[in-house]
């Protein structure tokens, strides 16, 4: 599914700024798309919204399909009702970074009293849009049940739990969904608020021209409400539960001893048997929540990188074929045409780059790996078809600014020797510019970027386990001429189809 030639900014939504600890769906947020308008972009790229745990990833999420409760404003809590003047007053002085361990004891207390309020309180209009989201949201009974164990497990991972509820026996489950009735009621209630701020949000960003881009990682986690739902499609230890197979890329160019990401891998036979239902549900909850979808490691649905149990590293592990056409086709057959991105960075194959051609999906090209090995090397401008999406850097670079100064001087000659004036006095802009002037029909750029910012403000570092995903911009960042500057170079080259 080609598409126009347009631009916009990777950001996700705990980067923007709050008074509570982490960004989320309120003010912010809506005045961010506004910036997107006024600075002449049309796109809004995030990462995934789902609920994190253990290292915060959002790629290592406890549901495929739900939301990050983090994410609810609170002053929108406060506008329904919910929450009092009194209940936001004094909020304590939360670090820029983000720090989720403190997020989450002052926030989710409060998101506890909403629920409360709302249950007993509750406005029958709302009450009744509720019901209506139970109803219609068929992964969500799971989701609720999977987490309210988990607190009563003190997180412990499902394998771990009594074999009773980690196997799911019927009777099992029956007295434990009475027994913990108000505790998925929260739950419920928490997924509920998520979707009705992020419908209204994405709403807003449509009717200003603004298309959300959404990402859709290939795995999930193994400590998901999904895999203990449904062990039946994917590899585990019948005895222990753990993953049988574990997922992940050999070494390259993030890693030495590549990434083992530890997420179990699917048993496509089962899912195939099924006509593959499961991902007919999750691109079709995905769908309703973004209008474009990023498939973070595109690879995997031609071939997997599949690592036995035990093993530390990613290094001993095998390619494994995947049905990933008879998947797309499946796709398209019941969902139509698929406004998809292929993440396709790493070691593709040309049987990788013939399934992402087959379904005429974009692929991904990145400036910064643009300036190493010669004049043959395929992240140049020169080498891109228009049916790609260019980028400065990713969520998992180093920001622009940081990447050129980590560079010795002759590497860093490469870079601004490729310009007509060369300079590095604004690196950041210069790779905006070039990005924008392609011939990629999408270039998108990470918020870092355009703000100039080192390395202190990288989002994430592949293989790193701590202190990611904590980098969040200061209220009055955005400012006007920044704003002038990015929907100038838009206008000169040809990205605002308005």
């Amino acid at each position: 599914m080609p598409f126009p030639r347009t631009s916009g900014i990777l950001l996700h939504p705990t980067s923007l700024p709050s008074q509570f600890g982490i960004g989320d769906l309120g003010n912010q947020a809506y005045r961010f798309v506004d910036f997107l308008v006024e600075s002449n972009q049309q796109i809004w790229q995030i990462l995934p919204l789902g609920p994190t745990g253990y290292g915060d990833s959002p790629y290592q999420c406890f549901s495929a399909m739900a939301g990050n409760p983090l994410l609810i404003s609170l002053e929108e809590l406060q506008a329904q009702g919910l929450l009092s003047r009194d209940d936001l007053s004094n909020p304590p002085d939360f670090p820029l970074s983000i720090d989720f361990g403190w997020v989450i004891h002052i926030k989710m207390p409060l998101l506890q009293k909403a629920c409360d309020r709302f249950r007993m309180q509750p406005d029958p209009q709302k009450y009744q849009a509720f019901e209506a989201f139970c109803q219609s949201a068929d992964w969500l009974e799971d989701f609720a049940l999977f987490m309210a164990l988990k607190e009563i497990h003190r997180g412990a991972s499902w394998q771990t739990w009594e074999p009773e509820i980690a196997q799911r026996k019927p009777e099992a489950i029956a007295h434990k969904q009475q027994e913990l009735a108000a505790e998925i009621f929260y739950h419920k209630f928490l997924q509920f608020e998520f979707a009705q701020q992020w419908s209204s949000l994405k709403q807003y960003a449509n009717e200003k021209g603004i298309q959300i881009l959404g990402d859709l990682p290939i795995y999930v986690a193994h400590d998901s409400a999904e895999v203990w739902a449904h062990p039946e499609y994917f590899h585990l230890d019948p005895e222990t539960g753990e993953p049988a197979l574990m997922a992940g890329v050999p070494p390259d160019y993030f890693s030495e001893t590549g990434q083992l990401w530890g997420n179990p891998i699917y048993n496509w036979d089962r899912l195939q048997q099924e006509n593959f239902s499961w991902w007919m549900q999750r691109f079709q909850v995905m769908l309703n929540s973004v209008d474009l979808i990023r498939i973070d490691h595109f690879r995997g649905f031609q071939a997997y990188w599949a690592v036995p149990q035990g093993e530390t590293t990613a290094i001993k592990g095998e390619w494994v074929e995947a049905p990933g056409t008879e998947l797309f086709l499946q796709l398209q057959k019941e969902l139509g045409s698929l406004p998809i991105i292929a993440e396709d960075l790493g070691f593709i194959t040309p049987e990788v780059e013939a399934l992402r051609d087959q379904f005429d999906f974009p692929g991904m090209k990145i400036l910064q790996f643009a300036f190493d090995g010669g004049a043959d090397n395929p992240y140049l401008p020169f080498c891109y078809t228009p049916n790609t999406v260019v980028y400065t850097g990713t969520h998992d670079n180093n920001t622009t600014v940081g990447w050129f100064e980590a560079r010795s001087p002759e590497e860093q000659q490469s870079v601004t020797q490729y310009f007509s004036a060369p300079t590095s006095a604004e690196i950041h802009w210069d790779l905006i510019r070039l990005a924008l002037s392609s011939v990629s029909n999408q270039a998108i750029t990470p918020l870092q970027d355009i703000l100039g910012l080192g390395t202190a403000s990288r989002m994430n570092s592949p293989g790193q386990a701590e202190h990611n995903w904590g980098w969040r911009y200061e209220a009055g960042a955005l400012t006007a001429e920044m704003s002038d500057r990015l929907r100038t170079l838009t206008q000169i080259y040809g990205r605002n189809p308005k």
